[in-house]
């Protein structure tokens, strides 16, 4: 073998010894700092956007209440169980049968109602015979004096040749005749007016009797609900509780309804913002919205309603403010309720140098650096920060676009 194939040979088997030993460092050191693989991320130039993300339900824009009695807290009953209900979903016409309401207490009312209504009738006719015959008898007495006035003047007249004394004691006779007839007529005047008045007092509680009995008739009709328009039953949600309403529930008196009839065409999502953000909500924000049963849906919306005045949920202490997004599009595939994902759109800052949030670090609150990459490491270097949103952080000084950054904290 000649001397040139032999260095060859060994230049070989070198180069061999030093990949093996290369290898095997690698996956040696690989096996020992597992833990401190390095993670990286680029640097890049683009529009920053800031957004609250947050979970809704579908709601109708418009609907149309399907209520139960109005007229409960007239009749003092604050709640009353719901016996019968159709399945919630169920497409109605005008008319159909939704629900039903137990009666028991108003049927109690309505009995009542009906004794009361009773006895003042039979007092009122009892009132009006007590008059008749009680008038009937003042005018006899007036017209039995009347006979008197007269038989006394004719003694008058009679007497004329009669002692002095007889014809002064028939003048007296006529004069007292006369004033008991007189008197008779005024207490019949005064008799009439207080049988009218006391007619009148009964003849009201009467009425008042029968206009009651009357309301509770037209009540008890109400407490069997029929749909006041075309639609799809959807029951209604307790603002407290939360549950919806079903067979077995309450209705209660000042706020009776049972059920909506929501128009589909144009769809809500009602959410709720915790008191941290909903200083960044304001009207007429864009919003992207998702429907959890359909993730490959996505729609737009804009923020049409912010409430002023926050409300604890149940089970929470936290305050949070209603808001209301109306969704521009359309489709049948929308139902009340669905859950929906709201990504508000607050504030876009455009043209940024980006990096992901998790490559920015802080020791004191007031200086943030990064570790950008140079040459074979990594450097560690003070930046400033701008505006930044759950994922990435706008840098505007101390950073290129397309440079390297660590997501490790690099220990020096």
């Amino acid at each position: 073998m000649s001397k040139d194939t032999n260095l060859t040979s060994k230049r070989r088997w070198i180069a061999l010894g030093i990949v093996a030993t290369l290898i095997i460092g690698y996956f040696v050191f690989r096996k020992g700092d597992e833990k401190n693989t390095i993670l990286t991320a680029k640097a890049i130039q683009q529009d920053l956007v800031i957004t609250v993300e947050t979970t809704g339900e579908l709601d109708a824009l418009n609907s149309v209440k399907i209520k139960g009695p109005d007229g409960m807290r007239k009749a003092r009953i604050w709640q009353a169980k719901i016996n019968r209900l159709i399945e919630e979903g169920t497409t109605v016409k005008k008319g159909d049968f939704v629900a039903e309401i137990d009666k028991s207490s108003l049927s109690d009312q309505i009995k009542n109602a009906t004794d009361d209504v009773t006895l003042a009738e039979s007092n009122m006719i009892q009132q009006k015979l007590d008059t008749t015959l009680t008038l009937r008898q003042s005018r006899d007495n007036i017209l039995n004096l009347k006979y008197q006035v007269e038989e006394s003047i004719i003694k008058l007249e009679q007497s004329a040749f009669e002692p002095p004394a007889t014809i002064k004691q028939a003048k007296m006779n006529v004069e007292k005749n006369r004033r008991s007839l007189k008197q008779a007529k005024m207490n019949y005047r005064i008799k009439c007016d207080q049988m009218e008045a006391k007619m009148k007092q009964i003849s009201t509680k009467f009425s008042k009797k029968r206009r009651q009995l009357d309301f509770l008739l037209k009540l008890e009709k109400e407490f069997v609900i029929f749909a006041p328009e075309d639609g799809m039953v959807v029951y209604h949600k307790d603002e407290w509780s939360g549950q919806k309403v079903k067979e077995g529930s309450n209705i209660h008196g000042f706020n009776p309804v049972v059920a909506t009839l929501p128009d589909l065409s144009k769809m809500v999502s009602k959410t709720f913002i915790n008191e941290v953000d909903i200083r960044r909500i304001k009207l007429k924000q864009k919003v992207e919205i998702g429907l959890d049963a359909f993730p490959e849906k996505r729609y737009s919306g804009v923020v049409t309603k912010v409430a002023n005045v926050g409300e604890q949920k149940p089970n929470s202490d936290a305050k949070v403010f209603e808001v209301e997004i109306t969704i521009n599009e359309s489709d049948p595939i929308f139902r009340p309720s669905m859950t929906t994902s709201n990504r508000i759109i607050t504030k876009i800052v455009e043209d940024q140098k980006l990096i992901p949030i998790e490559a920015l670090y802080t020791d004191n609150d007031s200086i943030f650096y990064i570790y950008k990459k140079q040459g074979f490491g990594f450097k560690k270097t003070v930046v400033t920060v701008g505006d930044q949103n759950d994922h990435d952080v706008a840098i505007l000084t101390g950073i290129e676009n397309n440079d390297v950054v660590s997501l490790n904290r690099i220990e020096e």
